[in-house]
C-alpha cells in the first residue's frame, strides 16, 4: 500500500510540474484515460445523515465495494445504514460493522481489504482520523470543516506528505450546476478579470441545533448529551466559539473560479462577529425563560463576516448566518472587470450585452438560450442521468464520482490536502480576528510556494 501510493505521489508530483495546458473544452479522457484499478473498496467512517448518502452512493456504484463502517451510534446511525445495505446488496455481500464506541474506527483501518475511507463525522474527529487514515495506507476523503487551530491543518498536509497519501475534500457546493456554469463562464472570460468574489453559509439551522428528545429536527430545544443527530455535538460549537464555524460552503467555489493553490493564494482575513440572541430567543419561544437550556451563554455571533485578500488582488467576503429565521442562501457573487452573477437574483449582467443598467435572468440548463443553458458544464451534460436523484440537487455524486475515479486512475485530487487545509484554517483564524476585535491574521501558505507553479485542475477531466 505504501509503495502505490509513493507512485502517486510521485505522478502527482509530475503531472503539475508538466505544466499540462489544458482548455475547459479541450478535455476528453486521453491525460488520465488509463483505468490502473477496476474497483475501489471502500470503508465508511461515521453513517448519520451525511454518512448514509456517501454510503448509498457507494453501494450503487459497480466500481466500488463497500467493505465496512464505523459508527458508536446503534440507535440511528448504524440500523439505518443496515437498512440501505440491505435493500441493495441484499445478502450478496457482508459489509463489517465497528460500533464499539468512538475508537473502534481504529480497527477497521487496520484491515488489509480496504483501499480509501470516507469520513463523515462531528467535526472535530476530522483532523484525527483522516490522520489515522493515512497513516494506515488508506486514502481518506474528508467532509467539510474540522480544525480548531491551524497546527491541525499543518498536520494534515505534514503527514499526507510524510506518508505520501493523498487527502481528498469532500466539498460538494464547488459541484453545483449553477456554480460549474458559472466556472464555465468565467474560464470563458465572460465577466472579463474577477476582481470580488462573495460566498457563504446562510442556513437556518436552529432545528438542527435543537430537537425534542422524540424525532430528529423535532424543533424543541434540547442539544449536547439530550440532543440527536448534528444537535447532540454542532450546537455545542455555538456555545464555546465565535468565528466562522462553516466557511468551506462559501469559499471553495468561488476559490475554484480564481484557482486558489493555483497561480493564486489566500493572503489574510479579518473577521467581526454581531451579538449572539438567536439561539437564546428560540429557546425562549420554543419553551420558556425557565428552560436550563434558556440560561446557556451562545459565544457564536449570529452573523460572522470575513474578508479575505488574495496574493493576485481579488477580495472574497463570507458570511455566516445559521442562527437566524431566514430562506437559505450561500450568497453567492462572482465580479469581474465586465460584469457579474448574483446568486440570490439569480441574474447576470454583462456590459455591451445586457440592457443598460438592467440585470438579466441567468436562466436554467434546461432552456439553451439562457445564460446557464448556453454555459451548462461538460461534465453536467454528460453525467445528468447519473447524477439524478443523489443529494443536494445531485452535486454528491459528483464529489463521489470524483473521489472514485481518481483513485482508479491514481491521478491527482480536483479538491486535495492543501485545498482542504486551506478550508479548514479559515474558522480558527476567524475565531482570532474576531477575538482580537476584527484584527488581520495571515493565512499560511500550505503548498509551501509550490502555489506558484501548480495547475489548475478543477472539472478540467472528465472523471471530475
Amino acid at each position: 500500500m505504501k509503495k502505490q501510493h509513493l507512485h502517486r505521489r510521485t505522478f502527482l508530483k509530475n503531472t503539475l510540474a508538466a505544466g499540462v495546458g489544458l482548455t475547459l473544452l479541450d478535455t476528453p479522457s486521453r491525460l488520465f484515460a488509463n483505468v490502473k484499478k477496476e474497483k475501489v473498496r471502500m470503508g465508511l467512517i461515521g453513517v448519520g445523515a451525511r454518512g448514509q448518502g456517501h454510503l448509498e452512493l457507494c453501494l450503487n456504484r459497480a466500481d466500488v465495494e463497500v467493505v465496512a463502517i464505523a459508527d458508536p451510534d446503534t440507535n440511528w446511525a448504524i440500523p439505518g445504514a443496515r437498512k440501505l445495505i440491505d435493500k441493495i446488496y441484499g445478502s450478496k455481500r457482508k459489509v463489517a460493522e465497528y460500533t464499539n464506541g468512538p475508537e473502534d474506527f481504529h480497527n477497521l483501518l487496520k484491515r488489509d481489504d480496504i483501499d480509501a475511507v470516507i469520513i463523515a463525522t462531528p467535526w472535530e474527529w476530522h483532523t484525527p482520523q483522516a490522520v489515522a487514515a493515512m497513516k494506515a495506507g488508506k486514502t481518506p476523503a474528508v467532509e467539510v470543516c474540522g480544525a480548531t487551530d491551524v497546527a491541525e491543518c499543518w498536520q494534515l498536509v505534514n503527514v499526507s506528505e510524510e506518508t505520501g497519501v493523498p487527502v481528498f475534500a469532500m466539498e460538494n457546493v464547488s459541484y453545483r450546476r449553477d456554480i460549474m456554469a458559472v466556472l464555465n463562464m468565467v474560464r470563458q472570460g465572460l465577466f472579463g478579470e474577477l476582481i470580488h468574489l462573495q460566498g457563504g453559509y446562510q442556513h437556518d439551522l436552529r432545528k438542527v441545533k435543537f430537537n425534542d428528545g422524540k424525532q430528529i429536527y423535532g424543533g424543541g430545544v434540547e442539544f449536547g448529551e439530550k440532543g440527536l443527530s448534528e444537535a447532540h455535538w454542532r450546537t455545542n460549537h455555538s456555545v464555546h466559539r465565535n468565528g466562522d464555524l462553516y466557511p468551506t460552503h462559501g469559499l471553495w467555489p468561488v476559490a475554484n473560479m480564481i484557482n486558489v493553490n493555483r497561480g493564486n493564494r489566500l493572503i489574510s482575513l479579518t473577521s467581526v462577529a454581531t451579538k449572539s440572541r438567536g439561539l437564546h430567543k428560540y429557546i425562549v419561544d420554543n419553551s420558556s425563560e425557565s428552560h436550563p437550556n434558556a440560561k446557556v451563554q451562545f459565544n457564536l455571533g449570529d452573523i460572522v463576516t470575513t474578508l479575505i485578500r488574495t496574493s493576485n488582488g481579488e477580495t472574497i467576503m463570507l458570511s455566516h448566518d445559521t442562527n437566524s429565521p431566514r430562506p437559505y442562501s450561500l450568497n453567492f457573487r462572482v465580479q469581474g472587470t465586465n460584469g457579474l452573477w448574483m446568486d440570490d437574483k439569480a441574474s447576470v449582467y454583462v456590459e455591451g450585452k445586457s440592457p443598460y443598467d438592467e440585470w438579466e435572468k441567468a436562466g436554467a440548463p434546461e432552456d439553451a438560450n439562457s445564460y446557464m443553458g448556453k454555459y451548462d458544464h461538460p461534465l453536467w451534460k454528460r453525467y445528468t442521468k447519473s447524477s439524478a436523484g443523489a443529494g443536494h440537487g445531485g452535486m454528491d455524486w459528483y464529489v463521489i464520482n470524483s473521489f472514485v475515479e481518481s483513485i482508479k486512475r491514481e491521478a491527482p485530487y480536483a479538491q486535495d490536502v492543501y485545498d482542504l487545509a486551506t478550508m479548514y484554517a479559515i474558522t480558527p483564524l476567524s475565531e482570532a480576528s474576531v477575538a482580537e476585535g476584527g484584527s488581520v491574521q495571515y493565512i499560511p501558505d500550505f503548498t509551501r510556494g509550490n502555489w506558484i507553479n501548480r495547475k489548475p485542475i478543477f472539472a478540467l477531466d472528465d472523471q471530475y
